[in-house]
């Protein structure tokens, strides 16, 4: 064999392995962009031409992020704002699309404490991409749900399902698992009240009925006991309570509703994600038959060469 052939075959076999090595660097950063954006991913090369150019505006949104200075909240500030957040959920009871407004608001003020711009919608989209693009989408239909609650064109449904698109984002950004905790003790504590409530007002209602079929000289031992009067009990004062157990009810209720439609919305991350960790073991061994067959032609060529 010619020294001119050995020097083919060299540089056959060098092409070969620098196109193999950048073959598997490519998917390698193509799987590191499909794991950190998630859905937005699959939806930026959607929007784009080309899967490239997709590739490169994800890229440059790492680099725009990298310069941003995002920073996790403090314990005493995602408590702050765990308590907040319960605060406007008991309000939407009374007053949904205020509810929703104030939900929005409290979602900006996290966004900006852990130092998010967010003066434009489109580009706070882009940013928060970057780490938060599994309920990225949960943000958009929040944000359509409240723009058109201000034209007061949702229905109370519509808003509803806002909170729950609004409370995904607003976990996450909380950023520490000790929300959960927050949240599952207000949610105990709020089923506790309740309850406690439901009890008492039964307790309120036949103590009522007794009063009222006590003879008066009954009443100042009723009086003593209950800290009313059977004139009392049939007074504006008496169903203001009542009113007031009502809507404690209701309150729960919501909670309720809102807590079991943010287990199912988990229930579908969790999911993703394992449809997510399939697809990246199917990418892997694609990639490992490729290496074989790879280095398969590259035995053969050095078998032709020798002959």
């Amino acid at each position: 064999m010619t020294a001119v052939i050995w020097v083919v075959v060299v540089l056959v076999v060098l092409v070969a392995v620098g196109a193999l090595g950048y073959l598997v660097s490519s998917q390698n950063r193509r799987r590191g962009l499909q794991e950190r954006f998630g859905p937005e991913y699959d939806r930026t090369v959607n929007e784009h031409d080309s899967r490239k150019e997709a590739e490169e505006e994800l890229r440059a949104r790492e680099a725009r992020f990298a310069k941003l200075g995002i920073s996790p909240l403090d314990a005493e500030s995602r408590a702050s704002y765990a308590k907040k957040w319960n605060e406007v959920q008991e309000r939407f009871v009374d007053a949904p699309a205020f509810a929703v407004t104030e939900a929005d608001t409290l979602v900006t003020a996290v966004m900006a404490e852990r130092g998010y711009p967010t003066e434009n919608f489109d580009q706070v989209i882009s940013d928060l991409s970057v780490e938060h693009g599994r309920t990225l989408d949960h943000y958009r239909q929040a944000h359509d749900i409240s723009t058109r609650a201000s034209r007061q064109q949702a229905s109370t449904e519509e808003l509803r399902q806002a909170m729950v698109h609004y409370r995904a984002l607003f976990e996450e950004l909380l950023g520490s698992s000790t929300h959960e905790a927050l949240f599952a003790r207000e949610a105990e504590r709020d089923e506790r009240a309740a309850e406690a409530e439901e009890v008492r007002g039964t307790e309120f209602d036949a103590r009522r009925e007794a009063d009222l079929d006590t003879a008066p000289g009954m009443a100042g031992r009723r009086e003593g006991e209950l800290g009313v009067t059977p004139e009392d009990t049939a007074s504006a004062e008496y169903e203001a309570r009542r009113e007031t157990e009502v809507d404690a009810d209701r309150r729960a209720a919501a909670d309720r509703r809102l807590a079991d439609d943010v287990a199912e919305e988990r229930a579908g991350y969790r999911a993703g994600d394992a449809a997510d960790e399939a697809d990246d073991a199917d990418r892997a061994a694609a990639e490992t038959a490729a290496e074989r067959e790879a280095r398969a032609r590259e035995a053969r060529a050095r078998e032709e060469a020798d002959r």
